[in-house]
């Protein structure tokens, strides 16, 4: 097993076949082929299928394509370390994170110019993601902490900090809910609605509550992220119904935002990888982001515990 049999595997995987892959790497489809077959030798597992002319990985590949990964991320450290050094550097420490769209954009910029003053030695990673890729990532260790939603559908993972809100009704400003001084499902009837996808978990609770209050929504759109769904319900396609703590980093002068009742509780979970010792700044930066969120979406947007 060499670096470049673990360059054309993940290359591989990435693209879905050889050609792609040897693209990728500016190399010849044989030479890619040979190295995915002396890998699979190597191994002594069956890493591919071949159907109907065509190469597909198998389950023992998808099972080894995380360390795979982390194996070539080591060795990518180790290159850029040795750079550092004959240029006469320090290495500084990546700490990788991965937060939702609207986090990353409307909070990140407060957070990092401070925090690595405050830590010369250290380099930011930031990934935008969902919660499903929030934890793919943790658990393959392409990141060091993740904001997903609660509670987390893998074993493996610590909650370091929970961020407790409810479910809120956003409209358009001037919309007439916002005469309210809350929004119940009766409220909604024959009312334009923005709602999130329905694997969505709010999705489905909103779906619940509303059949319970006996209320049809009447749907315009459906959006596949809170950042989607707000900037839809600016621009006047309809109201929406999405956690609180995203409407009000997403608020705007174009949205108006009142409490949906019954409560619907949305809580969210930075997390780490409970297998293995965490980064020793990944509490504080945290901490500093949680904070950061508190001032822009305002205290009352939710309550910061620690489990």
């Amino acid at each position: 097993m060499n670096f470049k049999q673990l360059e054309a595997f993940l290359a591989f995987m990435a693209t879905g076949s050889t050609i792609a892959a040897a693209q990728r790497l500016g190399a010849s489809q044989p030479a890619v082929s040979r190295l995915l077959s002396q890998f699979e030798s190597d191994l002594g597992l069956p890493l591919f299928v071949r159907r109907k002319g065509r190469l597909l990985p198998s389950n023992e590949a998808a099972a080894l394509l995380p360390d795979v990964r982390n194996m070539l991320l080591d060795a990518e450290s180790l290159q850029r370390h040795v750079g550092q050094l004959r240029r006469g550097g320090v290495r500084r420490s990546l700490l990788r994170v991965l937060l939702p769209g609207s986090v990353a954009q409307c909070v990140m910029p407060s957070v990092v110019e401070p925090f690595l003053n405050d830590h010369g030695g250290v380099a930011l990673e930031m990934q935008v993601g969902n919660s499903e890729a929030g934890e793919a990532a943790v658990l393959g260790r392409e990141a060091d902490l993740a904001l997903v939603r609660s509670p987390t559908q893998h074993a493996g993972l610590q909650t370091i900090l929970r961020l407790d809100t409810d479910a809120v009704c956003i409209m358009p400003a001037g919309h007439a809910l916002e005469a309210l001084q809350q929004v119940e499902p009766g409220d909604l009837i024959g009312v334009d609605m923005v709602l999130l996808g329905r694997q969505r978990a709010l999705r489905q609770q909103v779906d619940q509550v509303l059949r319970q209050g006996r209320t049809v929504p009447r749907i315009r759109a459906e959006a596949h992220t809170m950042e989607l769904a707000c900037r839809l319900v600016a621009c006047g396609v309809g109201v929406s119904i999405v956690n609180g703590l995203y409407a009000r980093l997403c608020h705007g002068p174009e949205i108006a935002c009142r409490p949906f009742v019954p409560r619907i509780g949305c809580s969210l979970d930075v997390i780490t990888l409970a297998s293995q010792p965490r980064h020793p700044l990944v509490l504080e930066l945290s901490r500093r982001i949680v904070d950061a969120m508190s001032r822009l979406a305002g205290s009352e947007a939710f309550v910061a515990v620690e489990p």
